[in-house]
């Protein structure tokens, strides 16, 4: 209901700014003198300031609070920019607003506008390929995974493989799109939004790969739940349990999904060593018909 009424109350705005604007461009006079001139201006460039700073720290911490925020700042440069080159136009410094709003204003809100995107999208989700399965139940490459941060000497030493051995597994992980290297040699994981396959989408010999692969899958989780049930007294503070029983549609579960996609995003996207005071965390979602 509310949503509606939002929509109409769009619709019903824009239709009444088409008389007004029209009223504008007739009786509004080509000059103006004001007061408060230095303040107006002064308070656009430092709430404009504002937005720029606190942008900068919730993309840095890869909060989706970001998104309308960097999407505001890139609004207030294009009012900046228009504002600018149309109140200097009959003025000597022209030529100078034209070029700011050219080659500074307008660009850097179209760069905050792809940023705000792909923060809105978070990592894209793929689905599972038979090169997932190999690395998943290749158990030396869990090992380099597990080790990471970390450069290749360091992963040798701490998994207790030879180096070309480490070697031949990094490439083999970043042609897969699960780690990188950066400029100091230290390799990272990159996050994964891996979608479960289903083996009918796959054409022999994958699909017996994938369906032996899933079957393995489910039983280390159970395994996984059973062990935790057994010493869920010792986790203390460190363990959360929440159980629900909603009637939904089938889209609805999917926006649900997303959502829970979504709040993970800002602690997969944390790719440095581990902070102190941390550990990992299993964390699992799981959705099926309630056969009660």
């Amino acid at each position: 209901m509310i949503r509606r009424m939002v929509l109409v109350f769009l619709g019903a705005a824009a239709v009444f700014l088409v008389p007004w604007t029209v009223y504008l461009a007739h009786t509004l006079p080509d000059r103006y003198d004001t007061g408060q001139w230095r303040t107006a201006w002064v308070g656009f460039d430092v709430a404009l300031l504002c937005c720029f700073a606190s942008g900068a720290w919730l993309g840095l911490h890869r909060r989706r609070s970001a998104v309308p925020l960097l999407s505001a700042t890139a609004a207030l440069l294009c009012c900046d920019a228009w504002f600018d080159v149309l109140l200097d136009w009959a003025s000597p410094d022209r030529w100078t607003s034209v070029l700011l709003a050219v080659f500074g204003e307008l660009p850097i809100a179209v760069v905050l506008l792809v940023v705000a995107r792909r923060l809105l999208a978070g990592t894209p989700r793929r689905a599972v390929s038979p090169r997932d399965v190999e690395v998943h139940t290749d158990p030396g490459h869990g090992r380099v995974l597990r080790a990471l941060p970390a450069s290749a000497d360091d992963l040798a030493a701490a998994t207790g493989r030879p180096p070309p051995e480490i070697a031949a597994s990094l490439d083999v992980l970043a042609a897969g799109g699960y780690v990188e290297r950066h400029e100091d040699g230290v390799w990272h994981a990159i996050p994964q939004h891996l979608r479960e396959p289903r083996p009918d989408e796959f054409d022999e010999p994958h699909r017996s790969l994938v369906a032996a692969y899933l079957d393995e899958l489910y039983e280390r989780e159970l395994r996984l739940l059973s062990w935790a049930a057994a010493h869920r007294e010792e986790f203390g503070a460190w363990a959360g349990t929440q159980r629900a029983k909603v009637r939904v549609t089938e889209p609805q579960l999917r926006e649900l999904e997303a959502a829970y996609r979504e709040m993970l995003a800002p602690y997969c996207h944390q790719r440095g060593g581990p902070a102190p005071g941390t550990r990992e965390v299993a964390l699992r979602f799981y959705a099926f018909p309630s056969q009660r």
